[in-house]
């Protein structure tokens, strides 16, 4: 079993650490989805090996780094890909804008599903697509979030293009069920929507479930899909800039291809080899990541749904916690972002950017004594 370490980030140019870094003021980071483990050795050492060479041009995906990835595909997801329909790209955010210029026609729109992270509400107006939302269902009880197949049917139109998914869900923590993907599946391969779906967090499955559901790349009579996978959120190691879009449909890749221009910087050769290494070597880090995910989940989960007025439901995946605050007698629950970061030197990201702003988002892709000092300060900040 490999061993997870957590260097002191705080002078290290870290955004997570240092953007909202007061003077004089330890402050918590919680917020930017980058953990604070250093990556696995062998990643580390295939950069330093790379580095060695000393000559850093305009680098091709590598053979070899084409072989670890659709090994990875087949061992990990069951999934068998031609390398062909392969299309590397240097982070998934400029993905979700090219998915959307690819199919981008006058008058057309793309669907979302909110709360959702981020740059899903951008990326289509990066294609002229016009947004509709068509929000997740959120039981009252549990706080759980399901696809609303009915929420789709009621908001798509002759001119709706694009799907965009994800899943596992940033920020809601859902590993969506066979049943659920199936039913978003048959929905856009009856309209001739194109699906495209952001799986970058397909590794950090928390539950006890047989593997991660990747419904686009298993393909349906008709659908026509765009997969993003990315070893970076699992190895840490976005900031080095991989990702990768898995095309089966030949005139679909082209044309995101086609969208790619002037507009998608090519990848680098560290990231290149620091993303083979991940794929070949990272399993047993990446299962003692994951046990120490799981303890921090639970952890968490006990310790939100103590406090009064705060809730959180049940995170089947991602090291990010949806957290309702809208109990919390502290004027606005719309406000709790910023009540945190004033009162307890804690930074969580605002639940406005993703669609409530009666939520906060938690990292807790951090060692356990950090969760467990962040749990103190919100405690004693209520108090």
């Amino acid at each position: 079993m490999s061993e997870l370490i957590s260097p002191d980030r705080r002078h290290s140019d870290s955004l997570k650490w240092q953007l909202f870094a007061k003077p004089d003021t330890d402050i918590l980071p919680m917020w930017v989805a980058d953990m604070d483990f250093a990556s696995p050795p062998e990643v580390i050492a295939a950069i330093k090996e790379r580095a060695d060479h000393g000559v850093f041009g305009y680098t091709m995906a590598p053979d070899s780094t084409t072989a670890a990835v659709i090994a990875y595909l087949k061992n990990t997801h069951g999934q068998s890909v031609d390398a062909k329909e392969i299309v590397w790209l240097p982070g998934l955010v400029p993905a979700l804008s090219t998915a959307a210029r690819a199919v981008a026609s006058p008058g057309g729109n793309a669907l979302i599903m909110p709360p959702v992270y981020t740059p899903f509400f951008h990326a289509p107006a990066d294609g002229g697509l016009e947004k509709i939302e068509a929000p997740l269902q959120r039981d009252p009880e549990s706080g759980r979030y399901t696809i609303d197949i009915q929420a789709l049917e009621n908001s798509v139109t002759p001119a709706t293009k694009l799907l965009i998914l994800c899943n596992p869900h940033n920020p809601v923590g859902r590993a969506f069920s066979k049943d659920e993907l199936t039913a978003v599946a048959d929905f856009c391969a009856q309209r001739d929507i194109v699906l495209c779906s952001d799986e970058i967090h397909c590794d950090l499955i928390l539950d006890d479930l047989p593997h991660h559901t990747a419904i686009a790349l298993e393909g349906r009579d008709g659908l026509r899909t765009i997969t993003l996978m990315a070893p970076s959120k699992t190895y840490n190691i976005a900031g080095l800039g991989f990702s990768f879009a898995v095309i089966p449909d030949a005139k679909l890749r082209t044309a995101f291809r086609n969208a790619m221009g002037g507009f998608v910087p090519p990848l680098s050769a560290i990231s290149y080899h620091a993303a083979e290494a991940a794929y070949r070597h990272g399993e047993p880090w990446r299962q003692t990541l994951l046990t120490e995910l799981r303890q921090n989940r639970d952890l968490l989960t006990t310790e939100i749904n103590a406090i009064p007025g705060m809730r959180v439901a049940h995170i089947e995946a991602t090291y990010l916690a949806w957290i309702d605050c809208t109990g919390l007698d502290i004027g606005n629950a719309s406000q709790a972002q910023q009540f945190f970061y004033e009162k307890a030197g804690i930074a969580f990201s605002k639940g406005s950017d993703y669609g409530d702003k009666n939520f906060i988002r938690m990292n807790f892709g951090c060692p356990t004594a950090t969760m467990t000092e962040a749990f103190q300060r919100i405690r004693q900040a209520l108090a």
